[in-house]
């Protein structure tokens, strides 16, 4: 009976101690195999909403500086970057022919002024002429005949339309010297405005022929050390969000690749209205100025634009990857798992037709955009996710604007889950 109760006793804390030894295997197991949830706090501050968009540096103004003459450039007194003022020479085209045309019709001028005078007296001898007749006539009809008057008159008749001539031909020969000196006063190429030098299409010796199209010799902008502008092109989903910065007057910030630790900032001037369309995604370009007091920014410079089109100051924050995380059903609450079916019939209705989905309404595409606001993000309650409702505002590249929800700063978001 002893060496029973012993093998009794002994089986039985064998027994213990396996079972002791299975429950801390399997508890181990169960913290081995347990998923890690990593977390994310609320924060409060401030969101500064932006959209970015590439641009062009350009002048504010370009003017093209061309010539109405042909010749050989005789003297270049202009080079590339070199700051002009308003009817500065920039260059000389060869004057010599242009010399020998205003000569030649000062001579013209002077020919008709001469023979002017001359009709003029001849015409002065005629009336004098029909004076006398007259004056006889008057002593005695038949001194003269009428075939005698008729001459007289009609002889001074026609200088008076020799004059008439000669007044045209003084005016034409005028016109012709007149435009004889313009063309001479265009062999020299003077600057329109002050500016700099930023193009420069010709070389001294170098011929130009204007008879069929302005030939392009400088261009100048003027003003580059006040104010430059950045031509951004921008998606036509952004352009109210563009148009409302505009309204506010809100800054743009931008950067370029010459001076990478240097933050540029501006203001939008314009949104045209001439809108690109390529490979079917339309954008409109937005003209953005900007001052330039120390010359950084350069004709051609590639600009990295933000517009700032929303900013809340001392507000809650969510992070973006709590509004990111989408959970499996198995780590989520049984009471919550009916949002993750409702989101999966979103997410089944979005992979449907798209000629389905385009026979909404109006009215219920904008109140699906209404909606894309209202989101949920995840907490831990004792190994579980809880689904938060939040609706959402302006978003940056880390936080969104928490406008309806029940969170408080410094709460945890589940933001990943890591498997065991």
């Amino acid at each position: 009976m002893k060496k029973f109760l012993t093998v009794v006793l002994i089986l039985a804390v064998l027994g213990g101690l396996l079972i002791a030894g299975g429950m801390k295997l399997h508890a181990a197991w169960r913290t081995r195999h347990k998923p890690k949830f990593h977390e994310a706090s609320v924060a409060q501050g401030e969101i500064v909403a932006v959209v970015n968009s590439t641009g062009t540096i350009q002048p504010v103004l370009r003017v093209s500086i061309g010539t109405f003459v042909s010749g050989p450039i005789s003297e270049l007194s202009a080079d590339f970057n070199d700051r002009v003022e308003k009817g500065q020479l920039l260059a000389r085209i060869d004057p010599r022919i242009y010399n020998a045309a205003v000569a030649r019709d000062e001579a013209t001028l002077a020919t008709a002024k001469a023979e002017m005078a001359r009709v003029i007296a001849l015409r002065q001898q005629a009336i004098n002429d029909e004076k006398r007749a007259e004056q006889l006539r008057e002593i005695n009809p038949e001194y003269l005949a009428d075939s005698v008057m008729d001459q007289y008159r009609f002889q001074r008749q026609s200088f008076d339309a020799q004059l008439r001539v000669a007044e045209a031909s003084i005016k034409q020969a005028e016109a012709m010297l007149e435009n004889s000196q313009a063309n001479l006063g265009y062999t020299e190429i003077r600057s329109p405005v002050d500016g700099i030098v930023i193009d420069r299409k010709i070389d001294e010796g170098q011929t130009l022929a204007a008879q069929f199209t302005t030939p392009e010799l400088f261009v100048v902008a003027p003003d580059m050390d006040k104010e430059m502008y950045i031509y951004a092109s921008v998606d036509e989903a952004d352009i109210g969000l563009i148009r409302e910065a505009q309204q506010q007057k809100a800054l743009v910030e931008f950067t370029v690749d010459a001076y990478r630790e240097d933050l540029f900032t501006g203001q939008i001037d314009q949104i045209r209205l001439n809108p690109t369309t390529l490979e079917n995604v339309v954008t409109y370009p937005v003209v953005v100025k900007a001052p330039n007091p120390d010359m950084k920014l350069l004709p051609g410079m590639t600009a990295s634009l933000s517009f700032r089109v929303g900013q809340r100051q001392d507000v809650l924050k969510i992070p973006n990857s709590a509004l990111r995380f989408y959970p499996k059903p198995e780590h989520v609450h049984p009471d919550d798992r009916k949002i993750l079916e409702g989101a999966a019939k979103v997410e089944l209705a979005e992979d449907e037709d798209q000629t389905a989905r385009d026979k909404r309404s109006a009215a219920e595409k904008a109140d699906d955009g209404r909606k894309r606001n209202q989101r949920h993000v995840w907490i831990l309650e004792n190994q579980l996710l809880r689904a938060v409702p939040v609706t959402t505002g302006l978003s940056d590249y880390t936080f969104t604007e928490l406008i309806e929800g029940d969170l408080k700063v410094d709460q945890k978001l589940v933001i990943r889950v890591e498997a065991p």
